[in-house]
């Protein structure tokens, strides 16, 4: 028996709006186009998904399983401008049939630069899941399935039981990613692996015509999960939920594909588990070693998306220089827009990759260009600064204080 485990990222980075250096306004975020792109992947996703999601629970009598996890700055906007979005994220929790799941509350690289800022992360997003689901999540996603032998290390330290990563070629080797396994150095953590080949079917090649198995059905689909048993007890497919509706549009039939896989999964005699439950039902089989960062991101699996250039690296350390200044003044609307600039969206529209992961980059991407991006960013970072000055608890070097990042 294969077990399925579908989980679903979920995420809304607040958007910047165009900001220059004459600009005194503290008001860094575009709402306007925040709200409307909000009310947009709601209405072609969330709603309709989790529809179709609460749909299938109920005609599989509880046979069918998800797992989600959501940021915190979507769970912020749904709330403030898509609250039937909200609500049925609520429903699905309430079947008992949907787990959610940690990660850092802004989706933030924190873990690279400042590990305390990484755990009070986390640690909002754990109270987060519990007051709005009724949750104490057991497994964590770090931003991105970004991940290595430390991020589980200090991942098992806070209590978690599992972590998801990526099941990048070049760390498993010649292993599948249809099992679970160990991280070296934990004593309990296990590790779950993205079967990247299936979950991409789904997420960027389900609409390609020119994909040769194009059209893909769900019965066909079902028979690829099927050929696992024999060579592995999980079939890992993460994926971001706005691939339903949004990244795959109505009109390619992602909504009919998600309709009927279930009923030819279980036909065949698999199963759908959440993660929880999957780790509680099968067995380690060994460790993976991973001493370098992977994620999930474009066709190099590594950190080269957030931190490819210099741009990058550079916006990136001068945001987190600020931590202890910025936590010491107390101030919560400072606090709050300092963890809003952590969002790892921002670097990633700075990336200036091209060839295949070009179309990736520019979804949703506000700017004209990386140099654009970078421009922008560092205007807000300057008038946070100045704002952190007036409060009289800004170090004059605090721009090289920063924890310099691990690769």
């Amino acid at each position: 028996m294969a077990s399925v485990v579908f989980y679903f990222q979920v995420h809304q980075p607040y958007r910047l709006r165009r900001y220059t250096i004459f600009d005194s306004d503290m008001r860094y975020f575009d709402d306007g186009h925040n709200e409307q792109i909000c009310r947009k992947i709601a209405e072609k996703c969330y709603i309709p998904a989790n529809r179709l999601l609460l749909d299938l629970i109920e005609r599989h009598a509880g046979e069918f399983r998800v797992t989600f996890s959501l940021t915190g700055p979507v769970l912020e906007q749904l709330a403030a401008w898509a609250p039937e979005a909200m609500d049925s994220f609520r429903r699905l929790a309430d079947t008992g049939c949907a787990e959610f799941i940690g990660e850092t509350y802004f989706h933030s690289l924190a873990f690279l630069y400042n590990r305390k800022e990484f755990v009070e992360q986390t640690r909002l997003h754990r109270t987060k899941m519990t007051s709005l689901f009724g949750q104490h999540p057991r497994v964590f996603r770090n931003t991105e399935l970004t991940y290595n032998n430390d991020v589980a290390k200090v991942v098992e330290d806070m209590g978690f039981d599992a972590i998801l990563t990526e099941g990048a070629d070049h760390v498993l080797e010649f292993r599948s990613p249809n099992y679970v396994y160990a991280p070296p150095n934990c004593q309990r953590l296990k590790l779950l692996m993205k079967n990247y080949r299936l979950s991409d079917d789904v997420a960027f090649r389900f609409g390609n015509r020119d994909w040769p198995e194009w059209p893909l059905s769900s019965e066909r689909f079902a028979g690829w999960i099927d050929q696992i048993n024999g060579q592995g007890h999980l079939c890992n497919l993460f994926m971001d939920y706005e691939t339903f509706g949004e990244h795959q549009w109505a009109d390619t039939g992602i909504f009919d594909f998600l309709r009927t896989l279930p009923g030819h999964v279980l036909n065949k005699g698999n199963e759908f588990l959440t993660v929880s439950q999957a780790i509680d039902r099968h067995p380690t089989v060994g460790e993976v070693d991973v001493p370098h960062m992977i994620s999930w991101a474009d066709t190099e699996r590594d950190l080269s998306a957030w931190l490819g250039n210099s741009m990058q690296a550079n916006a990136l350390h001068d945001v987190y220089a600020l931590a202890d200044d910025v936590l010491a003044t107390g101030d919560d609307a400072l606090i709050a827009d300092w963890r809003k600039l952590q969002t790892s969206d921002h670097f990633y529209y700075m990336c200036t990759k091209h060839a295949d992961d070009g179309g990736v980059h520019n979804y949703f991407n506000p700017y004209e260009s990386p140099y654009d991006a970078y421009i922008n960013y560092m205007n807000i970072l300057d008038s946070l600064r100045a704002r952190l000055a007036k409060s009289g608890n800004f170090a004059a070097n605090s721009a090289n204080t920063a924890n310099s990042p691990t690769a």
